[in-house]
């Protein structure tokens, strides 16, 4: 009997969804299609600048660049059909963001602290919403019956909800955009914290 019992819930409870597939980022110097893609720009060694969408490549001489807009610019582009300024940024200087495929879980480090490489802008592995200190207005995945739902944007932190779930609510990131824009209050949705990943 000095055998211990094993831990039903050693892997993943049964009641918890699988977690989003990851964002990757690849260079953009590939032929994908870029216009309205999530985009990274910076330095190798130098750092990163996110939360930027792209229009299609253009070439001027010699030279292939992008246009990067700020995503509240693209947006707001988008939705009211205005021109904004976007800046060409040189190709080899922009990396896109893809829904990369879905890793078996990596065993946390004793530290905590996860070392990456300056070469390139770092895979950001999802994070339960219920493991983060600060939610509002980050970039969230909604676990929807097995489908991901992207594209929106915590509107509130966690809170404990009418039927005692602790929750977040939720808006679509346009919605979210023209909070800022015309100051319309986004439409929410309440998301149970568990079916909630940061991306």
């Amino acid at each position: 009997m000095s055998d211990p019992l094993p831990d039903p819930f050693a892997d993943r409870p049964d009641w918890a969804p699988l977690p989003p597939r990851p964002v990757d980022v690849v260079p953009a110097v590939g032929g994908a299609e870029l216009r309205g893609r999530r985009v990274l720009v910076g330095l190798p060694g130098l750092g990163w600048r996110s939360d930027l969408r792209a229009d299609e490549r253009v070439v001027q001489g010699s030279r292939t660049y992008v246009p990067v807009i700020p995503e509240h610019e693209w947006y707001r582009a988008e939705s009211e059909q205005v021109e904004v300024f976007a800046p060409l940024v040189p190709v080899e200087r922009v990396w896109v963001e893809t829904v990369g495929e879905r890793r078996p879980p990596r065993a946390l480090a004793g530290s905590g602290i996860r070392l990456v490489s300056l070469d390139a802008p770092s895979r950001r592995p999802p994070t339960p919403v219920f493991e983060a200190d600060a939610v509002t207005g980050r970039r969230v995945v909604h676990m929807d019956g097995g489908a991901e739902r992207r594209d929106l944007r915590a509107v509130t932190e966690t809170y404990s909800g009418a039927d005692g779930d602790i929750c977040v609510r939720v808006a679509p990131e346009l919605e979210w955009y023209r909070w800022a824009w015309r100051g319309q209050a986004p439409t929410t949705l309440e998301v149970p914290v568990h079916l909630l990943w940061l991306e």
